[in-house]
């Protein structure tokens, strides 16, 4: 069973949040919500979300993805040393890493995105590149194991590649 762990803070872009963590469980992946704490976290557009783990009840274990959503989430979740952590050790276990928005913030807080293509919501964009990452600016970008997207307009393109990459044979993502 595939597994994926999607980061959950304060003003997360709802819709970034609650469309991968149903979708995936909708293909019978297992799935987790991590943050920081087990209480109740508010959307930018007010919804309420509960997550199943802490960031420290995760932090060890290895998910076949980390999805990182965007809003202004991503900019408290590059705080925490076990997400930064958690995205290096998945990105050189060969594990998928995916970020929407400004999901790449917490990429550039892990160091991770230096001569990497990667797009992102237009408004950090320079701070992807003084970070030396190679900014596309395409909907989806893939380098890798590494997909990223701009906004929640390009989800469904980037969730139909994470699942292409699931079904490959021969690789790590696919077991």
């Amino acid at each position: 069973m595939k597994s994926v762990c999607v980061f959950l803070e304060e003003l997360v872009e709802d819709v970034e949040f609650i469309y991968p963590y149903l979708r995936f469980k909708e293909e019978g992946f297992e799935v987790i919500s991590a943050a920081p704490e087990k209480k109740d976290y508010r959307g930018k557009k007010g919804m309420t979300f509960t997550p199943d783990a802490t960031l420290s009840e995760v932090s060890g274990r290895l998910f076949d993805c980390l999805f990182i959503p965007g809003g202004y989430a991503p900019d408290r979740l590059r705080r925490y040393p076990q997400v930064l952590s958690m995205v290096k050790k998945h990105l050189e276990e060969d594990r998928l890493v995916a970020a929407v928005c400004h999901g790449p913030w917490v990429l550039i807080s892990a160091k991770v995105v230096k001569d990497r293509k990667v797009t992102g919501f237009y408004a950090i964009k320079d701070d992807l590149e003084n970070a030396g990452a190679i900014y596309t600016g395409k909907s989806v970008e893939e380098d890798g194991n590494l997909i990223t997207a701009t906004d929640p307009s390009s989800m469904l393109q980037m969730i139909k590649l994470i699942l292409e990459k699931f079904s490959q044979t021969g690789s790590k993502l696919a077991h």
